[in-house]
């Protein structure tokens, strides 16, 4: 477990993230989503991502009742802030009105709400208090500002200030930032007093672009990282020309590249999934990695990969490639 500075939360170095319990892409049903919840904590799984962009509401809601027969001590749970639900305006154009879904923006679930930008005080504080009723919680451990991309000077003016204030008044145990991207976290770090923050798909077998700024400047300041998008979101986890990367589909050279990768995996005994997971824990900046599955079957086999040692020569025959780069502490 790492504690996240003094603020009495701890997280474990595998953290399971729920944005397949949304339905991301196509429906996962109620039971297996609690099955897949049940694998995580059966594998010893005792961090929890989660936020309200995930299924319009649909991923919390099932983490909370999935959980709420587990110790509340026993786990640490994460949400996010800075995309608010409204029930859908059903006297406008019809868009976003409950009659159809949400696949537009990723999810297979009925468009009954929509989602809205506000990273002010009182959009902060609403957003988490409707994600506490979601999870059936009077507090959670992390809550990070999701996604401020185009809207960075309004986080940093309100949004992140509300979240020093939630942290004070004990509705939240650690704050941070989760974005998928590394230059905007980094400032994150070095202009506030964050706790924690989530970095997604940028710091990859195939992408590296947190070592630049993120990572060393967090290792500076005692801020931990926890990274997602291990897989960047399917191509590490099984290249082929169908797969995903960053949630579109994969480029033709990114593909080349992961093939490339696998081929070396196999050469020296392990999966290209073990060596993903085994990228993303090595810097010593990172407290742990979320992994995103839609069932325990998926789930059980992430942690049986993210327990694989791989092996020296490996991360070597990389650098030599050309497929790592030599600052990596692998």
């Amino acid at each position: 477990m790492t504690a996240l500075g003094a603020t009495g939360v701890d997280i474990g170095p595998l953290g399971f993230g729920t944005a397949a319990l949304g339905n991301l892409y196509t429906e996962v049903g109620e039971d297996q989503a609690h099955e897949a919840v049940t694998a995580a904590w059966d594998a010893g799984i005792r961090y929890f991502d989660t936020a309200p962009h995930y299924g319009l509401g649909l991923a919390e809601r099932r983490l909370g009742a999935a959980l709420r027969t587990r110790p509340r001590t026993e786990y640490t749970l994460s949400t996010k802030v800075g995309r608010r639900l409204e029930p859908a305006d059903r006297t406008g154009d019809g868009t976003g009105d409950g009659t159809g879904d949400d696949l537009a923006a990723g999810f297979a679930v009925p468009a009954t709400h929509r989602r809205v930008w506000d990273f002010t005080a009182d959009g902060i504080r609403r957003t988490l208090e409707s994600s506490l009723d979601r999870l059936g919680l009077d507090r959670v451990d992390i809550a990070y500002l999701h996604d401020p991309d185009d809207h960075a000077e309004a986080t940093f003016r309100e949004g992140y200030p509300a979240l020093e204030r939630l942290r004070a008044e004990g509705l939240v145990g650690a704050i941070g930032a989760g974005m998928n991207q590394s230059a905007l976290l980094t400032r994150f770090v070095h202009d506030t007093d964050v706790d924690v923050v989530l970095c997604a798909g940028r710091h990859t077998l195939l992408d590296h672009s947190a070592l630049t700024d993120l990572l060393p400047a967090a290792l500076a300041r005692g801020v931990s990282v926890v990274v997602g998008g291990a897989f960047n979101s399917g191509l590490l986890a099984d290249p082929r020309p169908d797969a995903t990367y960053d949630y579109t589909q994969a480029p033709p050279a990114l593909l080349e590249r992961a093939l490339r990768l696998r081929e070396t995996a196999r050469a020296h005994g392990v999966t290209l999934r073990a060596a993903a997971l085994s990228h993303c824990a090595a810097h010593p900046a990172v407290a742990s990695v979320l992994i995103g599955a839609r069932s325990a079957a998926e789930v059980r086999d992430c942690a049986e990969q993210y327990a694989v040692p791989v092996p020296a020569s490996f991360w070597r025959e990389l650098r030599e490639r050309g497929l790592l780069p030599r600052e990596e502490p692998v």
